[in-house]
């Protein structure tokens, strides 16, 4: 069992553009989709595509339209009603795959909501492989609610993973070791976030070719106490940094229609290869096919078990030398 938790839930609606977005403009749309979302959700629905027992625990009340959407997919729901409704989040997407999110803060989630939501996930986990910790916080939730969440299910005896920015990164960072998580994942932006560093010499150094300062950033939060850091870095592919060794994965070419979700799949399948008993090279090779295949799909549709295998193949995995600072160019 996984279970994943979403304290944010979303609508997501997204809309096709026929051509570049031109603010200002009047654009006819050429489709349209809303799938229920958070990164929770996202994570949930791919598992349970892969034959995965999964189980999301979220906010939302009975009467509300997620409920509806999530019942259509068959999804596994623990639901816990919070009174009020849930945000739609806005994304356009350009023939490219150039991508453009517009995010509602959402609704605020009382104290009781809160603590309920806690209990529920604290009881589904007590069988669980995995707890997934996913998204941002609603309003009226503490930025370092997170750590509150690991603590209370340390007692469950499931390892937990999480994937989240900003300030709830932070609020989690900042109770480290204590509170660090078996698994992290974040993207270049996020691992600037928890190491202090500038987002834009993790890219710069990765589209050159150098993925020392990734792997030194990610080697600090192991001496936080992390378990294992799996960084997603776009067109750049993918690092897996823990106390064992360091490999990075080059992304495989596909043609982008959304990249919404893409790192919600690769934690997705991340773990499906973890609770297979795959070792740390073929995880991240899933984590990359699983990401890649999302990237490839409309919106935030998941993607589905052949579509990933399809890509595996396709991913040259290369353990890296402890303290280098590879060049890319020496490993394809």
């Amino acid at each position: 069992m996984i279970v994943t938790l979403t304290a944010n839930p979303s609508i997501d609606r997204t809309v096709a553009l026929p051509g570049i977005l031109e603010r200002g403009g009047v654009l006819r749309s050429r489709g349209e989709t809303a799938q229920p979302g958070g990164k929770g959700v996202n994570v949930a629905r791919v598992l349970m595509l892969a034959g995965a027992r999964s189980r999301a625990v979220l906010p939302v009340d009975t009467d509300d339209p997620l409920s509806t959407a999530l019942a259509a997919t068959g999804l596994d729901v623990a639901a816990i009603p919070r009174g009020a409704p849930t945000r739609t989040n806005l994304t356009l997407t350009e023939p490219d795959g150039t991508t453009t999110k517009i995010n509602s803060p959402g609704s605020a989630l009382p104290r009781a909501v809160q603590e309920r939501l806690l209990d529920v996930l604290v009881a589904a986990s007590a069988d669980a492989e995995w707890a997934v910790l996913s998204g941002s916080l609603p309003a009226e939730a503490p930025d370092d609610w997170y750590a509150d969440v690991v603590t209370a299910l340390r007692s469950t005896g499931a390892r937990i993973a999480v994937d989240t920015s900003d300030r709830p990164l932070r609020g989690l960072a900042a109770r480290f070791p204590a509170t660090a998580p078996d698994l992290i994942k974040p993207n270049s932006e996020e691992l600037a976030q928890l190491t202090d560093e500038r987002p834009d010499r993790f890219d710069a150094a990765a589209a050159a070719g150098d993925l020392g300062p990734v792997v030194a950033a990610a080697r600090r939060l192991l001496d936080r106490g992390v378990g294992s850091v799996l960084v997603t870095l776009g067109s750049a592919g993918a690092l897996l940094v823990d106390a064992q060794g360091t490999w990075w994965g080059a992304a495989p070419p596909v043609r982008a229609l959304s990249t919404v979700g893409a790192g919600d799949s690769s934690l997705a399948g991340y773990l499906l290869a973890d609770t297979a008993g795959l070792g740390p090279a073929e995880r991240l090779r899933g984590a990359i096919a699983y990401g890649a295949a999302a990237v490839s799909l409309p919106g935030t549709t998941p993607p589905a078990p052949d579509t990933a295998a399809a890509l595996r193949d396709r991913i040259p995995i290369t353990e890296l030398a402890p303290h280098a600072a590879p060049l890319l160019h020496d490993h394809e």
